[in-house]
């Protein structure tokens, strides 16, 4: 046996220690969840370094509008439009069936110091490119609705990967104890391709899952009791259920989806002082409200999801 510790063997347990570090921290931060007198009050522990940003706004056009139309312009589609796809390259598509090349609908325009392209159905938007990004690198493995749509989402294209706003919450964590950390907004028209599989937070701690809010008048259903109940017996019985969880929690240690419930159902308690107040978009100017379009029937929900 060598005294000295071989290349290949140094690397191996180098790779190995730096899982272990993560595995160490990982642990630490879900020991903290369960060690909590009160199942779920346990905050993750704070990142290491300041964050730059408190929130983030995704907004997700499920079959939305194409890039194509908006800001990536490709003026090889106006040389080849109506023709098919030159060369014999055949791209793995939907059922395999490649339709003939299409140039957009809409012109473009350079606009900015920067440049960049927009198209004329984003006339304000072109006057801001200067401040925006645009990232022009992504690409999806598959060109069928379900799976590119977790791709969109979690960046894979199975379930069971958390999605953007899951590990917003994991890495930011949340300012305050009686609202969710990630909220999802979704088209009051249907769900997209796997409902709720499109907010989970999977692997991650269920307390960074997203909670879906409705758009409409009602924006979290059953919220509030079905008939009125004075404090006293409304604080009573929430006693003898935070007991009952905290037995029923002690029988089942480790049980994080468990655990989960019972930290979203002990949100809803507080949400029902919360939310009214969040939602209430009364106290927005009429101008405001014009600008997000709710005085346009066909703008009206999702300009309300917006605001």
């Amino acid at each position: 046996m060598h005294p000295y510790l071989g290349r290949r063997d140094f690397l191996s347990q180098m790779s190995a220690g730096l899982g272990g570090v993560a595995l160490a921290s990982l642990l630490s931060r879900d020991s903290a969840l369960f060690a909590a007198s009160v199942p779920g009050d346990a905050a993750d522990s704070p990142p290491h370094h300041t964050p730059k940003a408190r929130r983030a706004i995704q907004i997700f056009l499920s079959g939305g509008l194409s890039q194509v139309d908006s800001f990536d312009y490709k003026p090889a589609l106006e040389k080849y439009h109506g023709q098919p796809l030159p060369g014999g390259e055949k791209p793995d598509v939907f059922f395999g069936k490649v339709g003939l090349l299409h140039q957009s609908h809409w012109a473009f325009n350079q606009h900015g110091q920067s440049g960049l392209w927009a198209s004329e159905l984003f006339p304000h938007l072109a006057q801001c490119v200067d401040q925006l990004t645009f990232v022009r690198s992504m690409v999806a493995g598959s060109a069928n609705h379900a799976p590119a749509i977790f791709e969109a989402n979690s960046g894979f294209r199975l379930m069971g990967f958390p999605v953007m706003g899951s590990w917003l919450s994991y890495g930011l964590g949340c300012e305050t104890d009686n609202l969710p950390t990630f909220v999802v907004l979704p088209d009051p028209r249907g769900l997209p391709t796997g409902a709720a599989n499109n907010w989970t937070s999977a692997f991650l701690p269920s307390r960074h899952q997203g909670v879906a809010f409705g758009t409409h008048n009602n924006v979290i259903p059953d919220l509030h009791s079905p008939q009125p109940i004075d404090e006293t017996r409304r604080q009573s019985r929430f006693s003898l259920l935070n007991d009952l969880n905290r037995n029923h929690l002690a029988q089942h240690a480790g049980s994080d989806p468990l655990a989960g419930r019972i930290h979203a159902y002990e949100m809803a308690a507080r949400m029902q002082v919360a939310i009214p107040e969040v939602v209430d978009l009364a106290g927005e100017s009429a101008a405001a409200q014009s600008l997000y379009g709710f005085d346009d029937p066909g703008c009206v929900e999702f300009g309300r999801s917006c605001m």
